[in-house]
């Protein structure tokens, strides 16, 4: 699931910068989601950033990772402003991970958060 993660961010980097990739199970969710967000990515362009994530995964297709499985988030959001605003008080180029505790405005079960930059994970 991570390298599949890693391997599609490194993809999708490729259409717009990635401020922020992670993994995130939240308290209330019942699977894995794993976020990629972009100060690129606004109202007008979710639709197209959408789009672009189901053209990658026809061209590299994974069964650890569905396309179902990703959310494109900009990065004004709060989960990915909180994982920017986490990995600019603590940088580091290994990944972060950790569980139960809050994050943005969830409470999340678990949270595996790639480096900066996104593409650098593995």
């Amino acid at each position: 699931m991570v390298d599949a993660g890693a391997k599609f961010i490194g993809e999708f980097a490729k259409y717009v910068p990635v401020q922020a990739a992670f993994w995130l199970k939240a308290r209330e969710e019942e699977q894995w989601y794993l976020y990629l967000a972009s100060d690129q990515i606004d109202d007008t362009n979710f639709d197209l950033a959408y789009g672009e994530v189901m053209r990658i995964a026809s061209r590299i297709p994974d069964p650890w990772l569905s396309p179902f499985e990703i959310k494109v988030v900009s990065s004004k959001d709060p989960l990915a402003a909180a994982v920017v605003g986490f990995q600019n008080k603590y940088p580091g180029v290994n990944p972060t991970r950790h569980r139960s505790r809050p994050l943005g405005n969830r409470i999340v079960e678990e949270v595996y958060m790639y480096p900066q930059p996104a593409t650098a994970a593995i």
